[in-house]
């Protein structure tokens, strides 16, 4: 598992970063304190707001190609 810490300044950008997690077939989670949600749900990311730092949770130890198209997104 890999941790990664992110934040989201326009609803493009969650709907892109949506996009590209969805490509991948390993489970993903972004959570905002207690709050865990389906990296690949868009309205539950949307749900955890911008301009938060939120949490990346990547389920899978090979994912070093995700992290780096996600470079973008960190916080």
């Amino acid at each position: 598992m890999s941790d990664m810490k992110l934040t989201f300044k326009t609803p493009d950008e969650i709907v892109e970063f949506v996009n590209t997690v969805s490509r991948y077939d390993f489970d993903v989670d972004v959570k905002r304190g207690r709050i865990v949600v389906d990296a690949k749900s868009l309205l539950g990311i949307m749900h955890l707001g911008l301009n938060s730092t939120l949490e990346l949770q990547v389920h899978s130890d090979n994912c070093e190609d995700l992290q780096t198209e996600l470079a973008k997104y960190a916080a």
